[in-house]
Formats: C-alpha cells, structure tokens, sequence
C-alpha cells in the first residue's frame, strides 16, 4: 500500500501544502504571534521536511525533537488552543488541495499525537 506522503501527490503537493498551511496560520492572529522574527523560508522548509516524515515520505528532517523545539514557545503561552488552531489550519489546507477526507484525517491523528511533546506534557 502506497504512504500518505504519495497518495497526496508526493513532493510537489507536500511544497503546495506548506505554503498554503503557512498563509494561513500567519494570517490567523491567536497564533501569529508566535512566527515573529521567524524565518519563514527556514520554518517552511523544516515543516515540508517534518510532515513528509510523518506522512511516510523520505526522512530528511533535521530538526530539534517537537518538545525541543517548541519549549520556548509554551514559556511564552503555547497552549491547546493554538495547537487546535495549528491542526486546523492544517486539515483545512489538504481539504483545499483536495486531499480525500479520510487522509486528512490520517495526517490529523499524525499531528495529534505530537500535541504532548510540543506541549511539554
């Protein structure tokens, strides 16, 4: 059986995917705040990278563990609400291109088991 990461359209559509889910979140003042002073360039790629990892893709993503990398962020009031609107946004972008419902729904459980690390629970 073929991955997520291919059933979506591979790297093209996981590139269409990120750019669009970052539109979004940064156009979405609960969580906005927390790209200030982030390179977006950087961040896209290391999301393209993360996502294709855990949609089944080749895994080339280099970046700190999600507790890591977000640590400093729940100090300055990471909370469920944001992650809600992160996963959201996400789903919403793969609805958009197209993405069967039922994959959609796959690459949210994927995000979602990540909600404790970037938490810090």
């Amino acid at each position: 059986m073929s991955t997520i990461y291919e059933q979506i359209g591979g790297e093209p559509a996981m590139s269409a995917a990120v750019e669009l889910f970052y539109r979004k979140v940064l156009s979405d003042e609960v969580i906005a705040r927390f790209f200030e002073g982030v390179d977006m360039e950087r961040q896209m790629g290391k999301q393209k990278a993360f996502l294709t990892m855990v949609t089944g893709g080749p895994n080339n993503y280099t970046g700190r563990n999600m507790r890591d990398a977000h640590a400093h962020l729940v100090k300055t009031g990471l909370s469920d609400v944001h992650f809600d609107h992160v996963v959201k946004h996400l789903g919403d972008t793969l609805l958009e291109l197209g993405v069967p419902a039922e994959l959609v729904a796959q690459v949210g459980a994927a995000a979602e088991s990540m909600r404790a690390d970037v938490l810090d629970r």
